[in-house]
């Protein structure tokens, strides 16, 4: 598996035709998640590209508050939401598949939770991550 996101040109900007090309059978995994996202919990998506990844990524926020991040690699799609150490606990006390994600080494004082999402079977865990973010004070 490659370890570098898609998207790595400044000036090509991953438009709904592109993300369809790169994602293939998953755009529609991909398409479901951020229309449910966008309507249904009151997140924006944003991309930008990002010198220090050298990729274009994809902010989702809540109001001011980031919840995670979106990046696109040959054929699905990853999501990074960060956690200080006090958190897990909570996280650990959703109920979610622990198979769906998994929780990364310290990354400074934030540790990363990452979906790899490439099933449906993966989004009702997601929205529940992002719903535990959305109202994490």
């Amino acid at each position: 598996m490659q370890n570098k996101p898609l998207f790595n040109d400044p000036s090509i900007f991953p438009s709904e035709e592109k993300l369809q090309n790169v994602l293939g059978k998953n755009y529609i995994i991909f398409a479901e998640m951020s229309k449910n996202l966008t309507e249904n919990f009151g997140l924006i998506f944003q991309w930008k590209y990002y010198n220090d990844s050298k990729a274009w990524l994809c902010k989702v926020s809540f109001k001011n508050k980031t919840v995670f991040w979106l990046s696109i690699w040959d054929g699905f799609f990853r999501t990074s939401f960060y956690f200080l150490e006090r958190h897990l606990e909570g996280v650990a006390a959703l109920e979610t598949d622990e198979n769906s994600f998994t929780i990364e080494k310290e990354w400074g004082k934030m540790i990363p939770l990452i979906f790899n999402i490439s099933q449906n079977k993966q989004l009702r865990d997601l929205y529940t991550i992002v719903e535990f973010k959305k109202n994490l004070k």
